[in-house]
């Protein structure tokens, strides 16, 4: 998987909100806000290719959670990032 161009993390009013920019995504009305945790995986797998195993790897080297809890919860936000259009896999 890998983050679609012209889509970055900002920090709107202290929200994480994903923001198109650029003109191959002029048409982009919906605005994404992600909590820390999903902020922290968006900003830690840069623009590289990632799966879900990097991210499964992030989360628990960051936070206290379990790697099947972790891996259930990645898969979750993934699933919503590709119905979000921000990620291509």
């Amino acid at each position: 998987m890998k983050k679609k161009k012209g889509f970055n993390l900002r920090n709107v009013c202290g929200e994480h909100v994903i923001v198109a920019e650029g003109k191959e995504n002029i048409d982009f009305s919906k605005i994404i806000s992600l909590n820390d945790s999903a902020a922290f995986l968006w900003e830690g797998v840069k623009d590289e290719p990632f799966t879900l195993d990097n991210l499964v790897d992030l989360l628990t080297s960051e936070y206290d959670v379990d790697a099947a809890t972790a891996k259930s919860d990645c898969k979750d936000m993934v699933d919503q990032w590709i119905k979000a259009g921000i990620i291509e896999g």
